[in-house]
């Protein structure tokens, strides 16, 4: 099972959010914690991985090796990849 770690800027942009965004998309990251390659997908030209949660991203590093997730960032898929 994979440790996921949170970025402070993704805490920062998860508590922004209105209160039912924000759980399921908590939820959504902790369930990939089994199984991360069937819910993220890398990036084009980049070593991140982004997963889609409706109307939102979240950017990770998953380091295969120690077994972690960083979540880097989370944001709507409008302005998401202007922050990376």
């Amino acid at each position: 099972m994979y440790e996921i770690i949170f970025d402070e800027k993704a805490l920062e942009a998860i508590q922004v959010l209105q209160k039912k965004d924000r759980r399921r998309i908590y939820e959504k990251i902790i369930s990939t914690k089994e199984h991360p390659f069937h819910y993220f997908e890398r990036l084009t030209g980049r070593d991140e991985y982004k997963m889609r949660i409706g109307d939102y991203r979240v950017i990770a590093d998953i380091d295969v090796h120690s077994m972690r997730i960083s979540i880097l960032v989370i944001g709507h898929r409008k302005h998401i990849y202007q922050k990376l």
